[in-house]
């Protein structure tokens, strides 16, 4: 293993945090654009403690709200030129991981020089930013774990891709993680981010490199957290026991502790990618589509990889030196425990068919494609072997 880590976020968790919400800020600045989503953090009151927890520290506060579920390049501008117009010092992004993303994304707008877009993977033209605003999350939803990172996913309306920048300046100063915030998250979005957090570990525990065997039990124990504790908050969303451990899985399954050495590719998210592009589907959603398709795909070149899954998350007993029947048991005891939660685990529940598989396929090589035009992965994949996952899923 060769690597390098470093994760700069100042991390303040527990039950009743957003109180200090603006003590934190003030660290950063005097004006804050509050970046927020639909609106549930106003029917919740929510939004009401934010601000007054701000202004209570001395920051004032400049509103961006109306962030869609995968926000859009026209959104991060228009936020961008609120932080500008009315002269904010620091971004405080309130809601979700769509949120957060695109509050990443305005911060760094407001510096970059030319078309925000050419940040974004895939671009020829390709510049990362290199400066931003400084940026506080504070999670709603416990999914994306983008507020303790450095990326931002974004989707550009005028071409229908969705895409993804990673760089230094994008990690938040601070986050204020505050599980009593996911308290009045419906079952199904919960489910939804639980199969989000689950998917970030699995992609790097089946396409990292050979050799990191505290990595692999480190995504194990996120995995096996997120199943002991994932089906409590579903079924209770005021177990606040459950929602607090949810939570902190969430933010270390991609905090880049668990990826740290893997150097893993994301195939799974990038063909997912395509899919809420062109659908505006909920992401974790599509992620419990393509996971267990791709894995099925993937588990034929690596049976043993995915019969060391299933032996240690399930139990489950390999034959060897034949692993292929207990990696696809494992598999579908993984696909069964998706749909036990109440995710969608075909393309059909997602109102999806297969008109554009092929689309999807040539959407997803234009952002993320090695030197053979291939999308990076073990195994790597060309636009056929996108098409028959997309396929197997329908």
């Amino acid at each position: 293993m060769k690597f390098e880590f470093l994760n700069p976020t100042h991390l303040v968790f527990g039950a009743g945090s957003l109180s200090r919400l603006g003590e934190v800020v003030r660290a950063y600045g005097k004006k804050a654009l509050l970046v927020t989503g639909g609106g549930s953090v106003r029917r919740n009151d929510t939004f009401d403690r934010a601000v007054s927890s701000l202004k209570a520290a001395g920051v004032a506060v400049a509103e961006c709200s109306g962030i869609e579920p995968n926000p859009r390049l026209s959104t991060v501008l228009r936020g961008a030129g609120i932080a500008r117009s009315e002269g904010c010092d620091v971004v405080v992004a309130l809601g979700g991981g769509s949120v957060m993303d695109a509050a990443k994304a305005m911060a760094a707008t407001l510096f970059y020089e030319g078309d925000p877009w050419n940040m974004m993977t895939g671009q020829k033209n390709r510049r990362l930013p290199e400066k931003a605003l400084p940026v506080v999350t504070v999670p709603t939803l416990a999914a994306t774990g983008s507020e303790m990172n450095g990326g931002a996913v974004i989707t550009n309306e005028k071409t229908t891709l969705k895409s993804f920048v990673t760089a230094g300046c994008l990690y938040p100063r601070a986050a204020v993680v505050d599980p009593e915030l996911t308290l009045s998250v419906p079952p199904d979005q919960t489910a939804f981010g639980i199969c989000d957090l689950m998917t970030h570990v699995t992609e790097s525990y089946f396409n990292g490199v050979d050799g990191t065997p505290l990595q692999d039990r480190f995504a194990e124990g996120v995995i096996h957290t997120a199943m002991e504790w994932g089906p409590r908050a579903v079924s209770d969303g005021r177990d606040i026991k459950a929602r607090a451990q949810v939570q902190w899985a969430s933010v270390v399954a991609l905090n880049g502790w668990v990826q740290i050495g893997t150097l893993a590719p994301y195939p799974v998210h990038m063909i997912e990618h395509s899919l809420s592009a062109h659908h505006d589907i909920a992401h974790g959603a599509g992620l419990a589509v393509v996971n267990p398709a791709w894995m099925r795909f993937a588990a034929r070149t690596r049976p043993e990889r995915f019969a060391q899954f299933a032996e240690r998350i399930f139990g489950l007993s390999p034959q060897r030196p034949d692993d292929s029947e207990a990696a696809a048991q494992g598999i579908d005891r993984f696909e069964a425990f998706l749909r036990s939660i109440g995710c969608p685990t075909c393309l059909s529940e997602v109102g999806i068919g297969k008109a554009l598989l092929e689309r999807y396929a040539k959407d997803t090589l234009l952002v993320a494609h090695d030197a053979d035009g291939r999308l990076p992965g073990r195994p790597s994949m060309s636009e056929a072997d996108i098409v028959e996952v997309l396929r197997s899923a329908l």
